[in-house]
């Protein structure tokens, strides 16, 4: 209790540098995988996708961001393990949010798409595990969110997969498949809004103070996803098609009407981007402001200061800006051949899958989200059309994350000690 009274400010100096630190890392690797399916297909630009990320990024994070949270303050590690120690906690959760940036620093300048949460998970649990033992990590826990690594590719992928048949069946193998595109277009763009406000108002905003009936969030959410789709009728009337009729002109003018509703998936992946993985630079960091806040008090839940989220969210889209491009590429560009189509599928597909899983509190990997819809899509067109050697590689690099994570943050954990036990 005594270094917390003495050096709390301090630790909440340094937590706020690692988290903003650990948030541009995020931005850079994370949020550069989630723009890539945008990107790779040729329907926004590296500039457009960071103006959109920028915006939506931050609006998910300090919206819908609280749910996950939640589960990387307290939910990794029992915290009563603590108790009487609270200065342990705060060392260990610097030194996860270092021993991520650091890592997620290196992985972003080598254009390796990483994931960030392996990467945090991994370093609360090599703090804990040298910090007060084994038994401090919350295991069933663990499980739980490892199972969901496996398990969210294969929702991701699998919600991608049924996106890119029912286009074919509706669109594509249609006489016109461009009168098709303009009927179904608004259709496909009323799910985006009509998904992801669905999902984050029904578990999602309990910091905000809102708290809606079922019925009300179901028609607050088809209200939002009507003006979406309505919004997306007048893009896609807009939209110039070519007044050949054979079918490669026919499937060139499809995807050139899938373009702007590019836009609607990309704001929609990067609201649940947001939503979910701010909680991975944030989490710490309000772990941290609770102990020096309370003076010294462990708690599993506290209030959550809206500064907190807003310097996640704006720690993330100044990643993206400054050092995102250098990881886009992978997953727009290398997996599988991408057209607006199929980007179009991909990014709703990973956008739902993350949107969820934020508001069911599973601190899920977006890199491995975004790989198996990518794949999803792919797989429409049949096994020959992905490049299973990058996808050997990304899954070696996701392998080595979790024990970098927390070699890093032991070591750490070890030296902030060291350093304040001495002063």
């Amino acid at each position: 209790m005594e270094i917390i009274a003495q050096y709390g400010n301090v630790f909440l100096i340094m937590a706020v540098i690692f988290g903003v630190y650990m948030a541009w890392g995020i931005g850079a690797n994370d949020v550069a995988n989630a723009m890539g399916t945008s990107v790779g297909s040729g329907a926004v630009t590296v500039k457009q996708a960071i103006i959109i990320a920028a915006i939506f990024e931050f609006a998910g994070a300090v919206i819908a961001g609280g749910q996950v949270t939640n589960t990387i303050r307290g939910g990794i590690v029992d915290i009563d393990q603590f108790a009487g120690h609270p200065e342990l906690l705060a060392y260990g959760m610097l030194a996860a949010l270092l021993a991520a940036a650091v890592w997620l620093m290196i992985a972003s300048s080598r254009g390796w798409p990483v994931s960030t949460t392996h990467t945090i998970v991994g370093a609360i649990v090599g703090f804990a595990a040298v910090g007060v033992g084994i038994h401090a990590v919350k295991w069933e826990m663990i499980g739980t969110i490892v199972a969901s690594w496996f398990v969210s590719p294969l929702v991701g992928g699998s919600i991608a997969l049924v996106l890119m048949l029912s286009i074919q069946y509706l669109i594509l193998n249609k006489d016109d498949p461009v009168k098709e595109a303009r009927f179904w277009g608004p259709f496909y763009v009323f799910l985006v809004g009509w998904i992801v406000s669905l999902v984050t108002l029904f578990k999602g905003l309990s910091h905000l103070k809102l708290d809606f009936t079922d019925l009300e969030v179901f028609i607050i959410s088809t209200i939002i996803g009507v003006i979406t789709g309505f919004i997306g009728w007048l893009m896609i009337r807009r939209v110039k098609t070519s007044d050949k009729t054979d079918r490669r002109s026919s499937y060139a003018s499809v995807e050139k009407i899938f373009i702007p509703m590019m836009i609607f998936t990309a704001a929609a992946m990067a609201f649940g981007h947001g939503a979910n993985d701010v909680a991975n630079a944030i989490g710490p960091l309000a772990a941290v402001y609770s102990i020096v806040h309370t003076g010294g008090e462990i708690a599993a839940k506290a209030p959550l200061p809206f500064w907190i989220l807003g310097l996640g969210g704006l720690g993330i889209v100044i990643g993206l800006a400054t050092m995102g491009y250098k990881v886009m590429q992978t997953i727009g560009t290398k997996i599988t051949e991408l057209t607006p189509t199929r980007g179009y599928c991909a990014t709703l597909a990973a956008a739902t899958t993350v949107v969820v899983a934020s508001k069911l509190g599973l601190p899920i990997s977006t890199t491995q989200v975004a790989v198996g819809a990518v794949m999803g899509v792919g797989i429409a067109r049949g096994i020959g059309a992905l490049d299973l050697r990058v996808i050997g590689g990304i899954m070696l690099s996701w392998l080595i994350t979790l024990p970098v994570g927390m070699i890093l943050a032991a070591l750490f954990f070890f030296l902030f000690r060291g350093i304040f036990i001495s002063i």
